[in-house]
């Protein structure tokens, strides 16, 4: 009887264990996916978790960015240490270089944006609260509206600029947008800089080199900035582990997929997803 009953408790343990995992793998999938996809992934990694009843702790959130961040720094590992050498030889032996250039380009264009996020999401937070329902009719509505700026812009906008031709005014307002999807959760990170590069007249392919390169930067300052509540945890190991791997190949697609395609069906699937969530919030009403 008493065998029974521990290997009952066993078997009890391990499939919420699993279960847990599970759900870690299926989120850290999600973040991979939609981080750099301009879709926003602050919105899929709220409407999940409303639908099924789940919940996310700011220390699991932390871990999926970091998994993100990661997929950054390893996909564009070779770009970083060229950029980084050239900054180098661009200060202290006055030899200019384009890499260089973009190195500090990228570094004077993220303290702006870094301040302007800080201070729009406080404003937000205060504004919203904890109102889930509140948020997700919010998430909806810029889903929708940056869905259809973003098919538009893309549809008009000459591609004319290309990333080595970069100019510090463009790198700057590009970054700075990033604020307002720190602000509002379903803008996009990814989308509203791709949208801003794409009016600047940048290429697609660019638009999107650009905007994950400007994204470490100011994801590896939230991370820092929030280090001290992050608790690791074998579930959040293979959320972090998921993020880590679907990023790389979301990468490597967007990458390759735009120097043909447009951005035309991500503009279409979040109105998709926006009306859905501004229905399931009607029948939750």
């Amino acid at each position: 009887m008493l065998f029974a009953t521990l290997l009952y408790l066993f078997i009890c343990i391990w499939v919420i264990l699993l279960v847990e995992i599970l759900k870690s793998v299926f989120l850290g999938v999600i973040q991979g996916l939609t981080e750099f996809l301009p879709v926003s992934s602050s919105a899929h990694l709220n409407f999940f978790p409303w639908v099924f009843g789940w919940e996310i702790t700011e220390s699991f959130d932390l871990g999926l960015h970091i998994g993100t961040l990661m997929a950054i720094f390893v996909y564009f590992f070779k770009d970083f240490v060229i950029m980084v050498k050239g900054g180098g030889r661009l200060v202290f032996k006055k030899e200019k270089n384009n890499d260089g250039k973009i190195f500090w380009y990228l570094v004077i264009a993220t303290i702006p944006a870094g301040i302007l996020a800080l201070l729009f999401e406080k404003m937000v937070d205060l504004i919203i609260g904890g109102n889930i329902n509140a948020l997700m009719i919010v998430i909806a509505f810029a889903l929708i509206i940056m869905g259809i700026v973003l098919y538009i812009v893309d549809k008009n906008a000459k591609q004319k600029v290309r990333f080595e031709n970069l100019k510090l005014a463009q790198v700057l307002k590009v970054s700075v947008s990033q604020a307002l999807a720190a602000a509002v959760p379903g803008v996009s990170r990814s989308g509203i800089t791709m949208t801003v590069a794409r009016i600047l007249k940048l290429d697609r392919e660019s638009s999107a080199r650009l905007s994950f390169l400007l994204s470490a930067p100011m994801v590896l300052a939230a991370v820092i900035f929030n280090l001290n509540n992050f608790k690791l945890n074998l579930s959040f190991l293979f959320g972090i582990l998921a993020s880590f791997v679907s990023g790389i190949l979301v990468i490597k697609f967007l990458l390759d997929y735009l120097r043909r395609g447009s951005y035309k069906q991500f503009a279409i699937y979040r109105i998709i997803i926006g009306v859905a969530i501004i229905g399931l919030a009607v029948i939750r009403m």
